[in-house]
């Protein structure tokens, strides 16, 4: 077993949290402010602070972890929406066609029928 001394895993630590900060988005960078601080604050640290920084640390992934979930149910959710919203579009313009042939259909049997018409009063005449 190889042991670590605080220092080397407050200095490891505060690194890591270094980096996930500058991919964090904004709204976390706060909390990773505090934790980078209860790190480097030598007080915290001699009074044992550095469990209250790892129960820190452990909170922020479960609400990290929670919000991945909700955030991968809004992404179904949407894409499950974009899919409803796809299949409507396609029926309305397969109805609009449908009416378009329909118009150009009756438009074909008023010419017609006006013709037959026409040449029905020149018969009559």
């Amino acid at each position: 077993q190889v042991s670590v001394s605080s220092k080397v895993m407050r200095a490891r630590a505060l690194e890591s949290i270094r980096h996930v900060r500058q991919l964090a988005l904004r709204q976390d960078k706060v909390g990773l402010d505090l934790l980078t601080l209860a790190l480097a604050g030598k007080k915290s640290l001699s009074q044992g602070g550095f469990d209250k920084v790892i129960k820190m640390c452990d909170e922020m992934v479960e609400v990290l972890k929670t919000e991945q979930q909700d955030d991968d149910h809004k992404k179904e959710y949407c894409l499950s929406q974009f899919d409803l919203a796809d299949d409507k579009k396609k029926a309305l313009e397969r109805e609009v066609s449908q009416e378009k042939n329909a118009i150009a259909t009756a438009t074909d049997a008023i010419a017609t029928l006006t013709e037959e018409i026409a040449a029905l009063e020149a018969g009559i005449k």
